[in-house]
C-alpha cells in the first residue's frame, strides 16, 4: 500500500474522524457517527482505497 494522501489532508481526516466517533459517546449519541472511523483510518494509515482505484494521489512523488 503506496501512500497516497497529503499529510494535510491525513490531519484533517483524523481530526473529522475523531469529531464523528466522539459524538457516538456524548452529544446526538447517533450509531451513524461510527461512520467516522472510515476517515479516521485513512488518516491514520495513510491510504485511500477510492483513491487507489481510481488513479488519485495527493501526495507529492518524488
Amino acid at each position: 500500500m503506496k501512500k497516497n494522501i497529503h499529510p494535510v489532508e491525513r490531519a484533517v481526516r483524523v481530526v473529522v474522524g475523531v469529531g464523528l466517533v466522539s459524538c457516538v459517546f456524548v452529544g446526538p449519541q447517533s450509531p451513524w457517527f461510527w461512520l467516522g472511523l472510515v476517515p479516521l483510518a485513512t488518516g491514520l494509515i495513510g491510504w485511500c482505497p477510492p483513491y487507489a482505484i481510481f488513479g488519485i494521489s495527493t501526495c507529492k512523488t518524488k
